[in-house]
Formats: C-alpha cells, sequence, structure tokens
C-alpha cells in the first residue's frame, strides 16, 4: 500500500525537478543567495547615497554647461535637456525650472563637494555589496578611506554614461533628425548604441568595484541585462512623469516626485545586486540549491549549498591569520513514529 505523497512529496518532486533544470536552478539559487546576503538592504544603502548625490550631481552638470557653452544658449539647452532625460523622474522638473545657465562660482563649489561625498559614498556602498556578494574575506576588502578613494573612477564612469547617453539624446533630437526615414533610423538605432555604451560601463563597474580578480567575459551577461533594465527604468520613469503627476497639485507634485525619485534609484541599485548575485552564482557554480536546505535541519544539502554555506562563513574572518573551518553533519533521516502497544488482556 503506497503512501499519500502529500505536501512533502510535493516538495520533494518539486525539488529533483528544479535541480535537474538549470532554466529553473539557476533563479531558484540568486533567489536564494540574494536572501542569504540581504540584498535588499545593500541596494537600499546605495538608494541613500545615489538619492542623496543626484542632486548636487545635477547642479554641478547646470553649472559646468554654464561655464563651458557660455556662447551658445541653444546648445545649452539641448544638451541640458537630453542629459536631464536620463534622469525623468526628477530631471523634467528641473529642466523646466531653470532660467539661468551663466556658471557660478559658489554652485559649482557646492556641486563638486556634495557630488563627491555623495558619489564616493555610493561607490562604498556598491563595493561593499558586491563584496558580500562574491564573499569576499573581511580582512581582504579595503577600508572606509581606501574604497572612497577607490571610488573616484566611478565618478568617470557616471560621467561617461550620462555624456555618453545625453550625447545621443541630443543626437537624435537634432532638427536634422526630423521626421521622415532617416530620423526614425537614427532614434532606433541610438538604443543598441546607448545599451551597448551602457553595458560596457558596467562591465567596467562589475569589475573594478570588487576586491575578487574577475574577467569581463564572465560578467558580461548579467551587464548587459543590467544595461536592458536600465533602459527599461527610463521609460518607466518619463511615462510616470508624463502620467501619473501630469496636473498634480504642488504638494501632491512634490511627494510623488520625490517617492518616485527614490524607487527608481533603488530599482536601478535592486537591478545591479541582483546581477552582481546572478554573476556569482553562475560563475562560482552555487547551483542548484536545495529547496528546503534553509528551513529544515534535516534536509539534505547539495554541493551548492554546502559551498554557499561555507563560503558565508569564510567571508566572516576578520583577520587572514584566522583559520575557518566549516562541517557538515550528515543530514538526519526523520525518525519513525513510536510504536503503539496495545494494552493487556
Amino acid at each position: 500500500m503506497t503512501g499519500d505523497p502529500g505536501p512533502a512529496g510535493l516538495l520533494g518532486r518539486l525539488d529533483a525537478y528544479q535541480q535537474r533544470h538549470r532554466r529553473l536552478g539557476l533563479p531558484v539559487a540568486v533567489a536564494y543567495k540574494f536572501s542569504d546576503d540581504q540584498g535588499g538592504y545593500l541596494a537600499a544603502l546605495i538608494t541613500y547615497y545615489g538619492f542623496l548625490s543626484l542632486f548636487p550631481m545635477l547642479l554641478l552638470l547646470v553649472t559646468v554647461l554654464g561655464f563651458a557653452l557660455h556662447g551658445d544658449p541653444q546648445l545649452q539647452q539641448q544638451v541640458l535637456h537630453s542629459a536631464l532625460s536620463q534622469f525623468p523622474v526628477i530631471g523634467d522638473q528641473i529642466g523646466h525650472n531653470i532660467h539661468s545657465f551663466q556658471g557660478s562660482g559658489p554652485a559649482l563649489a557646492v556641486g563638486i563637494a556634495g557630488s563627491l561625498y555623495g558619489a564616493l559614498g555610493v561607490a562604498q556602498a556598491i563595493q561593499n555589496a558586491f563584496d558580500t556578494v562574491w564573499a569576499v574575506p573581511r580582512h581582504r576588502r579595503r577600508n572606509a578611506a581606501a574604497a572612497r578613494l577607490r571610488g573616484l573612477p566611478l565618478l568617470g564612469l557616471l560621467g561617461a554614461a550620462v555624456g555618453s547617453s545625453g550625447a545621443l539624446a541630443a543626437v537624435t533630437a537634432a532638427p536634422q533628425a526630423g521626421p521622415g526615414w532617416f530620423g526614425l533610423g537614427l532614434r532606433i538605432g541610438a538604443v543598441p548604441v546607448s545599451v551597448a555604451i551602457d553595458t560596457g560601463l558596467l562591465l567596467l563597474g562589475l569589475k573594478l568595484l570588487t576586491d575578487r580578480h574577475l574577467r569581463a567575459r564572465q560578467l558580461w551577461p548579467e551587464a548587459l541585462g543590467a544595461a536592458l533594465v536600465w533602459q527599461a527604468l527610463l521609460a518607466l520613469g518619463t511615462y510616470y512623469i508624463g502620467h501619473a503627476l501630469r496636473g498634480a497639485t504642488a504638494t501632491y507634485g512634490l511627494f510623488g516626485i520625490v517617492l518616485g525619485l527614490m524607487a527608481w534609484i533603488y530599482l536601478a541599485a535592486l537591478t545591479l545586486v541582483l546581477c552582481a548575485e546572478s554573476a556569482a552564482v553562475r560563475v562560482r557554480r552555487l547551483w542548484p540549491r536545495g529547496l528546503t536546505a534553509p528551513f529544515s535541519d534535516a534536509a539534505p544539502l547539495t554541493e551548492a549549498d554546502r559551498l554557499a554555506y561555507t563560503s558565508y562563513a569564510t567571508a566572516a574572518a576578520g583577520t587572514a591569520r584566522a583559520e575557518v573551518a566549516v562541517a557538515f553533519p550528515p543530514a538526519q533521516a526523520a525518525s519513525p513514529p513510536p510504536e503503539r502497544s496495545e494494552p493487556m488482556r
């Protein structure tokens, strides 16, 4: 007589199925590792510094344009609005409320100081997230000062990303692009070029901002995926401004802009952390994971489970002299129910 499979039997079959199929087992492993690394909190920290640095960075952008393009107001407007379009939740509002583009020395100083503090904080938060994702031991990670200095290349990457995307947007919005087949082809062709540029910049970021030696060819699928999601987030932010906040009152519009901006930055940070988690799982072959391993001490562990839990323990080592050994006792089989003794007659 066969027993009832029940929920445990169904879960066991699902577990065996996802372990046999890569297309299902890999996302499950990424989700488990994201949870183990507390990826939501890592993304929230990146969001905080990103929100802190965005406004001084835009102030710096406007001031630099005032100095560099002082003699060409039309080009100022075109480049500024194309660059601000990369920040669809707040860029539109800034673009419509700026009436003077004359360079200001104090504004430039404030913008540089604020941008440096916020951007270096973003760099430190991203480095901490990547080191956590790749299980870099704590004694191998840079201290706060060194991590902030190492984040200086991030400023160049951010500037290159905004500059290149802004230049592409300016080209597609130029009068010669206009209506017609040529203008349509130019606007359509700008999208893959922008994705390619963002992919290259994300590859550099994923490679430079972690203390583990990685090769670019190991990271390109996640960099490409993040670039595509970035383009989707730009479209989503533009839609949000054009529909959700159109005709809103000043108070509602202010809260909508701030909350929408924070949500937009958080989604971008979450995408970055998830792509890093996917790369770590794929490169280090941390799949398939057992579905019930995190919830039951008696559940059998896969080889990927053992590698993942071992990396979490070794990553906590605060000094190179510490020796961390991890042992896994064999899974205990479920004990049979006690036999019922019949009463004596």
